[in-house]
């Protein structure tokens, strides 16, 4: 699930953003659409690829970050505790740094991506823990 979905979001960003392949009338709690006064609890008809994609992705990641490995004890989830504190100390500084020197709508950009930042951070940090943890157990024997 992870896998295609990021191949699907790095599509839609080389491309704009611009997949325009799946339109469907969904529920929006809240909707801005310029000359709709009704704004609020409606149907509209919209294209739900960035929604879908971006739904799968979050899913896949949190399925991939947060499954038990085989041999899961209290080393693997220290270890797990620990790439979830380095990703988001990471992810905030960035967001610090965003924040103090990236404006206009490059910003929004930065935020969209900002969501998915501290799931990729944290599966490569706990994947690369995990690496270096089986390296020293293998240079042991």
């Amino acid at each position: 699930m992870l896998t295609p979905s990021m191949i699907a979001g790095m599509y839609l960003l080389i491309t704009g953003f611009e997949g325009r392949f799946l339109k469907a009338p969904v529920f929006a709690i809240a909707y801005d659409e310029i000359l709709e006064n009704d704004r609020f609890f409606k149907i509209v008809e919209t294209d739900i690829s960035n929604t879908a994609i971006g739904v799968f992705f979050i899913i896949g990641a949190l399925l991939v970050g947060f499954s038990k490995e085989k041999n899961e004890d209290e080393f693997i989830a220290e270890m797990r505790l620990n790439a979830l504190l380095w990703a988001v100390l990471l992810n905030y500084s960035l967001l610090l740094f965003a924040f103090v020197f990236i404006y206009g709508s490059f910003f929004l950009n930065v935020m969209i991506y900002n969501m998915f930042t501290v799931l990729i951070i944290f599966i490569g940090r706990f994947n690369y823990l995990l690496y270096r943890n089986n390296q020293s157990l293998t240079d042991e024997k």
